[in-house]
């Protein structure tokens, strides 16, 4: 099941939409900036009511 989530860009700053999968668990991955084109670090986490959560790191901050 894919979620849509929106994060904001740590380089650019402007609202990335991303799909995130809840049926993978916690995971880690990178995903280039639809706007900037670099490299953003996303960590997926699952909620405990088994919703995933996103945080969005440049490649520096992770």
């Amino acid at each position: 099941m894919l979620t849509p989530a929106t994060i904001d860009c740590p380089y650019c700053g402007e609202p990335v939409e991303v799909l995130l999968d809840a049926s993978a668990g916690d995971q880690q991955y990178i995903e280039d900036c639809q706007v900037c084109c670099r490299p953003i670090t996303l960590t997926v986490t699952l909620g405990d009511d088994g919703e995933p959560r996103v945080a969005a790191a440049g490649e520096n901050d992770a």
